[in-house]
């Protein structure tokens, strides 16, 4: 039985502004309209033998990841968070540590959660090449059959052919200029880097500890000393912070002997930009790729994604135009990388636009800032049926809650009460106070802030079911 480990780590800036640091490209739906690339991700897995899958993801997207997975009935799934980055390497070495204890060395299946298979079929056929591989003990990658010459990603180039499917890794290369990356494909001995991996979890670790063993200790250290959080298994952040950053493939792939690549030819792309995204996308006969609620006269060769309101287009070629409820994106295709360094700009500047979307989602629900002012702001807050929002007080704002649909309970100091649908109550300041929805269906109401200070950060929370400090 294979154990899919899904590296869902990143902030996917370049698809900014659908892509925020708080709600990525991974937990989009991006070129599905159902799953977001996350949950596409473990679906296209359906057709093999597999486990429940360990989640790796940042501390700040764990009830974003939870709750995705909890739509797929995958409740019980373990989701490692990495209270800091330190690229692959040491990610994979949590995963394959705590699958060697949970577990009886099981063939792990490194995948990302950001990557597009547009052949599922043919993805399925490759993962079943290499297990064979993978039981013998290699470490294999997936070399992607390049469509045409690409200076954004790394290359491998293939050795002799092995047993049961696939060749041995000549070397790794990194991205190379276009005039090299022609004479790559040329040649027809080079795959693109996919970053997708089968190994058995114990293999993995004996060559990370050959290679990198400060990295292996690192990691051993942050699970022993972590602590189980629910579903959430956390590391200890101090010894983990101390680990070195690496890649897995500066770190192991590029330096064993055991290095296997099989061949993947399934419509495979990162989606690393809105260039890519629109290359993927069905188009009109002019070209363009159209999402939303979009208009468009004499437009050629565009995507133009209309998210809150209508958008009109009129004599524009090669454009990106990404519409959302608080920021507009205008690009020409051939500068989509550079949408990084708005980004950049946006988080210099002390914006709140690199962060979030308006709508903030948390492990009760949501809500959308719809309107703010002086002294003032507006929220619609969404409670699911029996959750509840953390025992809490403000200092410098009071509330006012309109109910607009389903049931309320209530806690207002000493009192709790019931507030149905057309009926409001109100918070003052410093009172401390909780919500939460003991009905079966979805709360809706309005929030109205008042005060001289409503950030939030003005929350100091006395309990909270979520284990929120």
């Amino acid at each position: 039985m294979l154990s899919p480990v899904i590296m869902a780590g990143g902030s996917g800036s370049r698809l900014w502004p659908l892509s925020r640091q708080l709600n990525p490209k991974q937990f989009l739906s991006l070129a599905d309209a159902q799953l977001s690339m996350m949950q596409a991700t473990i679906r296209r897995l359906d057709g093999l033998d597999i486990g429940l899958p360990k989640l790796i993801c940042n501390e700040q997207h764990r009830f974003l990841a939870a709750e995705q997975l909890r739509q797929m009935g995958m409740e019980r799934a373990s989701i490692l968070l990495e209270p800091v980055g330190r690229n692959t390497a040491p990610a994979i070495a949590l995963a394959a540590l705590q699958a060697v204890q949970e577990e009886e060395d099981p063939v792990l299946l490194v995948l990302a959660a950001d990557h597009l298979i547009q052949d599922v079929d043919a993805f399925l056929s490759s993962i079943r090449t290499a297990l064979p591989l993978a039981d013998a003990g290699k470490l294999v990658t997936f070399g992607v059959v390049p469509s045409h010459p690409e200076t954004g990603y790394g290359y491998i180039e293939k050795g002799a052919c092995v047993e049961w499917g696939g060749f041995e890794v000549s070397r790794f290369v990194e991205k190379p200029d276009m005039t090299t990356a022609k004479e790559y494909v040329e040649s027809g001995n080079y795959y693109w880097n996919s970053g997708m991996f089968m190994f058995r979890a114990s293999r993995y670790l004996e060559e990370l500890e050959h290679f990198q063993p400060e990295i292996l200790t690192a990691c051993r250290q942050a699970l022993d000393a972590g602590e189980q959080d629910m579903h959430f298994t956390r590391v200890d952040a101090a010894a983990f912070s101390a680990c070195q950053e690496n890649s897995v493939d500066y770190a192991v792939m590029e330096k064993t002997k055991h290095a296997i690549m099989v061949p993947l030819d399934a419509g495979w792309s990162d989606i690393g930009s809105w260039s890519a995204l629109w290359e993927v996308e069905n188009k009109d006969v002019q070209g363009n790729a159209l999402k939303g609620d979009v208009f468009s006269l004499e437009t050629y060769n565009s995507y133009v994604y209309a998210d809150n309101r209508l958008v009109a287009t009129v004599g524009v070629d090669n454009l990106v135009i990404i519409e959302t409820k608080d920021a507009v994106l205008v690009a020409n295709k051939d500068h989509v990388q550079e949408v990084k360094k708005i980004v950049e700009r946006l988080k210099e500047d002390g914006r709140q636009e690199y962060l979030n979307h308006r709508e903030v989602y948390r492990p009760w629900g949501m809500y959308d800032s719809i309107d703010n002012g002086h002294r003032y702001q507006v929220k619609r807050i969404t409670v699911q049926p029996g959750a509840k929002l953390s025992v809490q007080m403000h200092h410098h704002r009071a509330e006012h809650w309109i109910v607009v649909s389903g049931t309320a309970k209530v806690t207002n100091g000493e009192n709790a009460y019931l507030v149905t649908e057309n009926q409001s109550t109100y918070i003052p300041v410093g009172q401390v106070h909780a919500l939460e929805n003991p009905g079966v269906i979805p709360l809706e109401l309005i929030e109205v802030q008042s005060g001289s200070y409503l950030g939030e950060d003005d929350i100091v929370r006395y309990e909270d079911k979520y284990g929120r400090l």
